[in-house]
């Protein structure tokens, strides 16, 4: 089956049908290209939403990524991040395999098919030509033939009649011998080109046309082959990324099945454990005695010393324990303090309440007025801090150590004497911070009984406080016996009761703001930033300056909005900001 032998005379519907090809093809493109634009956004999409549910640094909400649950909650975000970029892997799968690829083949099916029909047209020129010669010729001859005629009848008159001369006779006949030479030259020239035309014509229908036709046949063949392997391929990039989605998803069923309840519930035990024994038995107390009623030891107002009441605004009445109504053992003087401290936590109040207490409250340095375990995590945490703090001392003492020795070396860079302030005051702080730190040790030694009491120090801090405390719960004392019906009502002020309880709340308020940039830098050399506090670049990266120059020779940077550091000034070119804080007026 030819398209040159069964579609002959169908020039214009072929025309119209390749044309309509190329714009399936063009239509499939636009398809796979609308198909990646929704690849993107959806994977564009899934990175915001793993995003915008992970875990804020340095907030209480990276805390509670310590319990398994939390953590398989994170390895799903993490999953969920590399199932986008497998999305992202389809969209540029499909636009360098398909659509850049079928976008070029369209230019060159739209160039072949030009040319064919092109050659097509000119065949049918070339024979509506010798056609319209044919005609011509044709014509002609008729005409001569018609002409030939008359002058032949012309010659017989003038020859029948007897008053023409002979003269006029003779001109008659050779004018119709002239007129019959030139018709048998038309004939002769008519048949001539009737035979072309004929021969043109064969080649034409037999040749020159089912030629160009089974090149425009073969031209769509492919075509239509082009766009079946394109849809092949539109399968198998999505295919190709199935096993990585796969393993996605095993690494969400993993994380799930890494859940540990027990370990959660062992982690509750170490964030909340208060330290303090149960209470003992309740002792009864007999009223059938006649006797004024007085407080005894095992009441309330006397388990309570040690402890001061909680109320917001001197309005609300203390609360108990919610499994004691009345008395309870003396052998448990500090439990009340656990949990009017639970009670407190409990109650939620506002945050402006925890801003008052911020300004107003004082605790102690070491902790002391809260419950032992809490006491030994806030210990172990400042301890930990004041490490940090040490280590970032020590990186930036030897940084400057590191910069006197390149201006010794190269005094044309800077004077070395100009640093020695700085490295005096570097370790000026790093002995504050170890004599620091080894306060905030002993301190969590006592709690953790490595050692037999605390120093001096700390037992006089303690003993003050206690004292307020004991003060506190006297007052509450004697206000329950003066009342008639052995109930009491706290009247202190909302400043000296919560005062103990200051710090526990600081820091769950104090968010850092990060700085802002004022200006960027070029790396005009490669630094391999190995010490705490500096940060690796490479040459011609551009990054933003959060700091400039301090007259330490290092810059502080920043990368991405999340990685900071400090590199020498002399390793990059900076480009400040005239309008930007802290800036100076010259770039």
């Amino acid at each position: 089956m030819s398209w040159g032998t069964e579609l002959w005379d169908q020039f214009d519907n072929l025309e119209k049908h390749t044309q309509w090809g190329i714009d399936i093809l063009e239509k499939y493109i636009k398809f796979v290209k609308e198909r990646t634009e929704i690849e993107l956004s959806y994977a564009k999409q899934l990175r915001n939403l793993s995003k915008k549910y992970q875990p804020k640094k340095n907030s209480k909400e990276e805390e509670e990524y310590k319990y398994t649950a939390c953590k398989a909650f994170l390895s799903t975000l993490n999953e969920m991040n590399d199932y986008a970029g497998q999305h992202e892997v389809i969209s540029e799968n499909m636009t360098s395999q398909i659509t850049v690829d079928l976008m070029r083949y369209v230019q060159e099916l739209k160039q072949e098919r030009k040319s064919n029909f092109h050659d097509g047209r000119k065949a049918q020129q070339h024979i509506e030509t010798c056609w319209k010669q044919l005609e011509s010729s044709k014509r002609r001859f008729e005409r001569d033939c018609k002409e030939a005629d008359r002058a032949q009848q012309y010659f017989e008159k003038m020859d029948a009649d007897i008053n023409v001369t002979k003269a006029d006779v003779e001109k008659a006949r050779q004018q119709a011998q002239l007129r019959h030479q030139m018709a048998e030259d038309s004939k002769a020239e008519y048949s001539s080109i009737l035979q072309r035309f004929n021969q043109e014509q064969w080649e034409y229908y037999h040749t020159h046309i089912p030629n160009i036709f089974q090149k425009i046949q073969e031209m769509e063949e492919r075509r239509i082959v082009r766009i079946g392997e394109s849809m092949k391929t539109y399968a198998e990039v999505d295919r190709q990324v199935i096993p990585i989605i796969g393993k996605c998803l095993d690494g969400i069923v993993k994380a799930a099945e890494s859940i540990d309840q027990k370990n959660d519930s062992q982690l509750v035990v170490e964030a909340y454990k208060s330290g303090f024994e149960p209470p003992g038995d309740i002792e009864f107390e007999d009223y059938t005695q006649p006797m004024k009623r007085t407080v005894s030891e095992n009441s309330l107002s006397s388990a309570k010393e040690g402890k001061p009441e909680l109320k917001f605004g001197g309005k609300s009445r203390g609360k108990l324990w919610p499994f004691i109504k009345k008395n309870k053992s003396p052998k448990q003087q500090k439990e009340p303090l656990s949990h009017r401290f639970n009670e407190f936590m409990t109650s939620k109040p506002k945050i402006h309440c925890f801003r008052s207490l911020k300004r107003g409250g004082a605790t102690p340095e070491d902790f002391s007025n809260l419950p032992p375990e809490q006491r030994r995590k806030k210990l172990q945490q400042k301890v930990d801090e004041l490490n940090k703090e040490i280590q970032k001392e020590t990186d930036q003492r030897d940084a400057i150590t590191k910069m006197k020795d390149v201006y010794l070396k190269n005094p044309q860079m800077g004077d070395p004497a100009s640093l020695d302030h700085k490295l005096a005051e570097a370790t000026q702080n790093i002995e504050k911070l170890r004599l620091e730190t080894q306060k905030f040790e002993a301190w969590l030694a006592e709690v953790e009984g490595r050692l037999p009491a605390r120093s001096d120090q700390a037992r006089r801090q303690s003993g003050l406080y206690d004292g307020q405390t004991h003060q506190t719960v006297t007052n509450c004392a004697q206000d329950r016996e003066s009342s008639p019906d052995g109930s009491y009502t706290e009247e202190q002020s909302q400043e000296s009761e919560l005062k103990v309880l200051a710090t526990d709340f600081d820091d769950e308020f104090d968010d850092e703001e990060p700085l802002p940039a004022i200006g960027t830098c070029k790396a005009l050399y490669t630094f391999e930033g190995q010490n705490e506090g500096t940060i690796s670049v490479v040459e011609g990266e551009m990054l933003s300056v959060i700091e400039e120059d301090k007259g330490d020779g290092w810059t502080r940077i920043r990368r991405n909005e999340d990685e900071e550091g400090y590199v020498p000034t002399s390793y990059v070119e900076v480009y400040l900001d005239k309008n930007a804080k802290g800036a100076k007026t010259y770039i």
